[in-house]
């Protein structure tokens, strides 16, 4: 059997109310649970659910922000808990929010993410030069951080996350803060890199947009896995919120 990019088993996370890890299921305000999941080389797989079901939780859990309570998670074909630096450094991700040296510039910051990731020296600069392009950063490489808007610190953290092509790509409402020409830049190069092999997870509150590159689509509520959409659907919303209201006995 080929190795998955990310494959999530029997995963819970319970929190307390107040936020607080819980140990039981009764004592839980949010989370997740018994989640199944997983992520092909070359697919794109979207995540998508109301606030508060648990998208973010589950995009910690897979990066090793959190730890799950019971369950396994590997990526690449390695258990979260014991990956090693070899592993992540085939890992890119961006979760909740962009991270940059406000001091640096972007091409800096760029070249510093890219070591990080343990690519070699000499590949770096082409390999900057590339995203920043790819991205339409490029009049923005010398800006420094702390000096730029938001939606092109949140193009700068994807470009952070996609410039060493890595095998699995982990990106929280990746469009959050994006202009129209952002999304088309983002969805292009996810395509790109679904193509060449990459398997994608991505979480989102836009069907539509997710809808024109996902191969799957998941729906998350009260942090469990209760249903999935057809990409091609003719109205994703409306099969969206059948699923939830059917999964929760709440409309949205």
């Amino acid at each position: 059997m080929p190795v998955q990019a990310l494959e999530l088993h029997a995963v819970t996370r319970h929190y307390l109310p107040d936020g607080r890890s819980a140990r039981r299921a009764d004592s839980v305000g949010a989370g997740l649970s018994n989640v199944d999941l997983t992520v092909a080389p070359g697919e794109i797989h979207a995540l998508v659910g109301m606030n508060g079901a648990g998208k973010s939780t589950l995009m910690k859990l897979v990066v090793g922000m959190l730890r799950a309570q019971h369950g396994t998670i590997q990526v690449l074909g390695r258990a979260v808990e014991s990956a090693g630096p070899q592993t992540w450094a085939r890992v890119g991700a961006l979760i909740e929010h962009p991270f940059g040296y406000g001091e640096l510039d972007a091409r800096t910051n760029l070249v510093l993410a890219a070591r990080l990731r343990a690519v070699p020296v000499q590949s770096v600069p082409a390999m900057v030069e590339g995203i920043l392009d790819e991205l339409d950063l490029g009049r923005y490489a010398g800006r420094r951080y702390q000096r730029m808007s938001q939606g092109n610190r949140q193009r700068l953290g994807l470009a952070a996350a996609l410039a060493h092509n890595p095998a699995l790509v982990v990106l929280d409402e990746p469009t959050n803060s994006l202009d129209p020409a952002g999304i088309i830049a983002l969805r292009r190069a996810l395509l790109r890199r679904a193509e060449s092999g990459t398997g994608i997870l991505v979480s989102s509150h836009h069907l539509d947009e997710v809808a024109r590159i996902a191969h799957r689509i998941s729906v998350l509520a009260d942090g469990r896995l209760v249903g999935s959409l057809d990409p091609t659907g003719v109205d994703i919303e409306r099969s969206f919120f059948s699923i939830v209201r059917a999964a929760t006995g709440c409309t949205p």
